[in-house]
C-alpha cells in the first residue's frame, strides 16, 4: 500500500523533482516506511511506501528485466502468484517476491490489457522507457481497479501564448486530491459543479472533485498518456466492461441448501468467499478484522480464523450501550478464538480528536469519522492491515434502498401522469392521505420523487438523498455557475456517471439493479473513498474481500430469487456462512455502525458546529449561502431534520476553509486547467 504521484509532459525530469517531492511529502502518511522516485525527460514519478508484502524487496520503482519499463503502485494484487507462474512460463524473469513486480511484467506481456488480468485493489503508473533508465520516457500508462477501492486523481495544465492561444501542458496525478494541491501547480479553486451532488448525497460524486479541474480516474478505467509532448486533453478508457445481466431463473433459491452441489448459489458464494478471504490474508505483517456484532464482519472473522492462525479482531465500543456492539463482538471473538481487543470511545475523546479527524478527509463527506477512529485505534495496537466488511450490503441486499426503490419508482410513475404544474399540490394531498413512506425521512424522499421524477435517471437515487432536489435548487438557485433548476444537472459529469450506471442496470432485475447502483455510487463516492483517506491517515491498509471481482461478478449474475428467501435479510450470504456464525448474530436486527451523533450534536459538540456554520466560507457563499446552513441547524435543533444534514454542511465548510483559497498557488503562477474528459 502506497501513495503514488507524478508529472507527465514536456518538462525534463529533474526540473519536476521539487514538484514531485512536494506531492510525496503531502502523502507521507500513506507510506511512512520508504519513498522512491524516477526522473526522466518527459515524466517524473514518485511514491511513498507502506510495506506489507516482500518487505525488503518491494522498493519502487520496480523494473522489468531489460529496464525499459518501470512501475509505481498503490494497492495489492491478490492473484499475483498465479500471474507470476503464467508470466514465468512465458519467459519473464522476476527479481523479487513482490506483487508490484507482477504488474510491470504483465504490462510487458499484455500491454494495456494487463489491467483486465489483475485482481485486487490498485492504482498504478507504468512508465515506458525504451532507451533504458538513462533515456527519456515515451509513455505513461495509468490504471485504477474495477471497484474504485484505490483512488487516482489527475489535473491537466495548459498555458497560453502572448496572443491568448491555448497551448498544451502537463498532466499531474496523485493518490490524493490534497497531494495535487500540495504540488504548487494546481490552483486551489472551488468547482461549483460538484456542489449539487454533495448536497444531494453527502459526498462529492465521481468523476468530479471539489477542486476545479481535478478529476478522478473512474473505477475500471485506464489512461495512456504520451510523454514529452504538450498535453491538452486525455480520454480515460473503460477496461472493465462488465454490466449486470441476471439470468431469468436460478437453479435453486437462496434458502435451499443441498449438501454438496457446487452449482447451488450459496455453495458457490461460500467457495468464492473462502478464496477471497484467503487471498486477502497474504501479507508479511499481521492481519486483523474489524469486528462488529453484524453478519459481514463476523463472516470474515470466521473465514479468516479457519484459514490462518493468530487472526486479530478489533472493536470500537461506546459507553452508551444503545450504540455499542462490543458485548456480542466479544462473545464472537471468544467463539472464533481470535486475539481480540477493543477501544471504548467517550464523548470527550471524540471531541478532542475531532479536528484531526476532519483534517483527514481528502474530500468532504458526511460519513467517514467512524472509520477514522477505528483506524486510529487499530494503528495504536500496532497493526498495519485490516479486513473490512464493506461491499456485503451492496451485493446481498443489506440496505433499505433495496426495499425503498420500488416505492420511489411508483411515486415517480404516478407523478408522470400529471402535468408538472399540478405535482406539488397533488403531492401535498397524497401526503396528507398517508400514501407516501411512513417515516418523516421516507416521506420526504417519496415526495421529492413525486414532485420532480426527472431529477435523476433512476428511482434508486431518491432513496439515497441527503437534501432533496428541491432543497438543493433552493440553496444554489440563482448563483453564478450553479444550477437553478434540477434539469440542468443532466449536463454535469456526475449526473452522466449516474445515467450510464442506470442504463447498465436496466438489463438486470430490480434487486440486482439496486446492487449495481449501490456499487457504482454510494460505495465508491462515500464508503471506499472515506475508508481509503481515513485508514491511510493512520498508515493502515484496509482490505475488502466482499469486493473481490470474481465474487462481485458472480453474485450480480444471479437473479433475485437466488438472493431472497423471505426469512433472513441477505439470505444468500446467511446460507453461505450459516454454520460458521453464532445464532445471535444471525437472529438480531441489522445495526448500522455509527456514532451517537444526535446526542453529541445536542451536547458539547453542538456549540462548535453552530459557531462553524455561522462562520461560513466566503468561497461557498456565492453558491450555497450561510443562511441555508443556519436554517438547517435550526431545523435540527427543532427536531425537523436529522443530524446528518447540519453535520454534512459543517464538514463541507471546514474542508473548503482548510484547503481552498479561490485562486493562485503558494508556489507561483499556475496555468488554467484544461477541459478534461471525465467518463468513457
Amino acid at each position: 500500500m502506497c501513495g503514488i504521484c507524478g508529472v507527465i509532459g514536456t518538462d525534463p525530469g529533474e526540473a519536476a523533482a521539487p514538484l514531485v517531492q512536494r506531492m510525496m511529502d503531502a502523502m507521507a502518511h500513506r507510506g511512512p516506511d520508504e519513498s522512491g522516485a524516477l526522473f526522466a525527460p518527459g515524466a517524473a514519478v514518485g511514491m511513498r511506501r507502506l510495506s506489507i508484502v516482500d518487505l525488503p524487496g518491494g522498493s519502487q520503482p520496480i523494473w522489468n528485466e531489460t529496464e525499459t519499463l518501470a512501475v509505481m503502485f498503490n494497492g495489492e494484487i491478490y492473484n499475483f502468484r498465479e500471474l507470476r507462474r503464467e508470466l514465468e512460463s512465458h519467459g519473464h524473469r522476476f527479481r523479487t517476491r513482490s506483487d508490484t513486480e507482477t504488474i510491470v511484467h504483465a504490462y510487458e506481456e499484455w500491454g494495456a490489457a494487463c489491467a483486465e488480468r489483475l485482481h485486487g485493489m490498485f492504482a498504478f503508473a507504468v512508465v515506458e522507457m525504451p532507451r533504458g533508465p538513462a533515456g527519456p520516457a515515451a509513455r505513461v500508462f495509468l490504471a485504477r481497479d474495477r471497484m474504485g477501492i484505490k483512488p487516482l486523481y489527475y489535473w491537466i495544465e495548459t498555458g497560453s501564448t502572448a496572443k491568448g492561444t491555448q497551448t498544451g501542458g502537463r498532466l499531474i496525478f496523485a493518490s490524493e486530491v490534497r497531494a495535487l494541491l500540495g504540488s504548487g501547480c494546481v490552483p486551489a479553486c472551488l468547482d461549483p459543479a460538484a456542489l449539487p451532488a454533495y448536497l444531494l448525497f453527502g459526498s462529492v460524486c465521481e468523476p468530479l472533485t471539489l477542486v476545479e479541474g481535478v478529476r478522478s480516474l473512474p473505477p475500471g478505467h485506464s489512461m495512456s498518456v504520451e510523454a514529452g509532448v504538450p498535453l491538452t486533453d486525455v480520454e480515460p478508457t473503460r477496461y472493465w466492461k462488465f454490466a449486470p445481466q441476471t439470468a431469468a431463473s436460478a437453479q435453486t433459491s437462496a434458502g435451499a441448501r443441498p449438501a454438496s452441489d457446487s452449482s447451488v448459489p450459496w455453495h458457490r458464494v461460500r467457495s468464492l468467499l473462502e478464496d477471497a478471504v484467503a487471498s486477502h490474508l497474504v501479507a508479511d505483517v499481521p492481519v486483523e478484522v474489524f469486528l462488529s456484532s453484524g453478519l459481514d464482519s463476523t463472516a470474515l472473522a470466521a473465514l479468516a480464523s479457519r484459514a490462518q492462525r493468530g487472526i486479530h479482531t478489533f472493536t470500537v465500543a461506546f459507553a452508551d450501550s444503545a450504540f455499542s456492539e462490543a458485548e456480542i463482538a466479544r462473545r464472537t471473538a471468544r467463539a472464533l478464538g481470535t486475539e481480540h481487543s477493543e477501544l471504548t470511545l467517550s464523548d470527550t475523546e471524540m471531541t478532542a480528536r475531532l479536528d484531526e479527524a476532519i483534517c483527514s478527509f481528502d474530500q468532504p463527506s458526511m460519513d467517514g469519522i467512524n472509520t477514522y477512529f477505528v483506524s486510529w485505534a487499530a494503528r495504536q495496537a500496532g497493526l498495519k492491515v485490516a479486513l473490512s466488511g464493506l461491499g456485503s450490503d451492496e451485493l446481498f441486499g443489506g440496505y433499505s434502498s433495496f426495499r425503498d426503490t420500488s416505492r420511489a419508482a411508483q411515486a415517480m410513475a404516478s407523478a408522470r401522469l400529471l402535468p408538472r404544474s399540478m405535482r406539488s399540490m397533488a403531492a401535498h394531498v397524497l401526503d396528507k392521505a398517508g400514501l407516501f413512506g411512513g417515516s418523516r425521512d421516507a416521506r420526504r424522499k417519496d415526495l421529492a420523487g413525486f414532485e420532480d421524477p426527472e431529477a435523476f435517471p433512476h428511482a434508486y437515487f431518491f432513496t439515497r438523498l441527503l437534501f432533496t432536489p428541491q432543497a438543493v435548487v433552493c440553496a444554489t438557485g440563482g448563483a453564478t455557475n450553479a444550477s437553478s433548476d434540477a434539469s440542468t444537472w443532466s449536463g454535469l459529469p456526475w449526473w452522466r456517471w449516474f445515467s450510464d450506471t442506470a442504463r447498465e442496470a436496466h438489463a438486470a432485475d430490480a434487486f440486482t439493479a439496486v446492487s449495481w447502483l449501490e456499487l457504482r455510487s454510494y460505495l465508491v463516492n462515500t464508503l471506499l473513498r472515506d475508508t481509503d483517506a481515513m485508514s491511510m491517515r493512520h498508515s493502515l491498509e484496509v482490505r475488502v474481500p466482499f469486493l473481490d471481482s470474481q465474487l462481485v461478478e458472480y453474485v450480480l449474475s444471479l437473479p433475485q430469487s437466488a438472493k431472497l428467501d423471505g426469512v433472513y435479510p441477505k439470505a444468500l450470504l446467511v446460507n453461505a456462512v450459516r454454520e460458521l456464525v453464532p445464532e445471535e448474530v444471525l437472529s438480531q436486527s441489522k445495526r448500522t455502525f455509527t456514532f451517537p451523533w444526535n446526542n453529541w450534536l445536542r451536547g458539547a459538540l453542538g456549540k462548535r458546529v453552530a459557531d462553524e456554520l455561522a462562520d461560513w466560507s466566503p468561497l461557498l457563499e456565492p453558491y450555497v449561502g450561510r443562511s441555508f446552513a443556519l436554517t438547517v441547524w435550526q431545523d435540527f435543533l427543532g427536531g425537523r431534520t436529522t443530524w446528518s444534514r447540519p453535520w454534512s454542511l459543517y464538514v463541507l465548510n471546514q474542508w473548503v476553509k482548510r484547503n481552498l483559497h479561490g485562486a493562485g498557488s503558494p508556489h507561483g503562477d499556475c496555468a488554467r486547467p484544461a477541459e478534461v474528459s471525465a467518463t468513457s
